[in-house]
């Protein structure tokens, strides 16, 4: 009898051990799947572009954008910020808001449709203001409204969406705006992946050192992703999940125990 009790107990833990070993192997398929935009170790990044301080913002197809149009050269806009007026009313001008179709078209009142698009935020300005001219000396604001970036700043996938409400917001900026490069962050592997011509440009950034400040004052663009890579958390990602399982077979063995005994 002792014999057999022994056999079972043995037994027991073979099967114990042969159930972690297969769990390790299924668990290992599932350890940090949060982690996106791999790339090997023979993937050839871009090159940062750090002249990118000296270009103006283009507006683009889809943009979405305001338009403030003032008579009197804006005369009223210093009237009310000199008042101490904290909201300008929106007496003497109006608002209009309009997205750019897929050839940077909009369709505006008097002036009839408009192409805005390839002009900077001054140009697009100064046209809209030569098309209203007749209106006692226009003055005229625009803003785009829907220009962000894509923040993730090191937890695993998550992230937030930033809006560029400055011009030459650098990728630093960025990732401060985003909340910073969280304990998981890998900030010698940070990644810039951005759309141009149609094609993706993955940028390769090392924030990790005092070296690395030239390359973090790249200028972000409007559609940008800025990915900090977490760093892997193998051993926390396995036991917490082959804990259950593991909870599961020793109860199992228990009673089994208890009841061959």
């Amino acid at each position: 009898m002792k014999d057999l009790r022994f056999f079972v107990n043995m037994m027991n833990m073979r099967t114990l051990f042969f159930i972690i070993g297969v769990a390790a192997l299924m668990s290992s398929c599932s350890i940090n799947k949060n982690i996106m935009f791999k790339t090997d170790t023979e993937y050839e990044f871009n090159k940062p572009d750090l002249d990118s301080t000296n270009k103006e913002y283009k507006l683009a197809p889809f943009d979405y954008i305001t338009i403030n149009l003032f008579t009197g050269n804006g005369a009223m806009i210093l009237e009310y910020t000199t008042s101490g007026i904290d909201r300008l009313p929106n007496y003497g001008g109006f608002d209009l808001y309009y997205i750019l179709n897929e050839q940077g078209i909009v369709n505006l009142p008097v002036i009839g449709p408009t192409k805005l698009s390839g002009l900077s935020i001054p140009e697009a300005q100064r046209f809209l203001e030569s098309k209203f001219v007749n209106y006692n000396y226009p003055f005229c604001l625009v803003r785009v409204l829907n220009r962000r970036v894509l923040v993730f700043t090191g937890d695993g996938s998550l992230g937030s969406v930033v809006p560029l409400a400055n011009q030459n917001i650098s990728v630093l900026e960025a990732i401060a705006l985003g909340g910073g490069i969280r304990e998981r962050g890998n900030a010698a592997k940070v990644k810039i992946i951005r759309k141009k011509d149609g094609v993706n440009q993955v940028y390769r950034l090392n924030l990790s050192t005092i070296d690395g400040i030239e390359s973090a004052k790249m200028i972000v663009q409007g559609g940008d992703i800025i990915y900090v890579e977490p760093v892997p958390q193998l051993t926390n990602e396995f036991v917490k999940d082959i804990a259950p399982l593991v909870s599961l077979i020793s109860s199992s063995l228990i009673l089994l125990f208890i009841v061959t005994n």
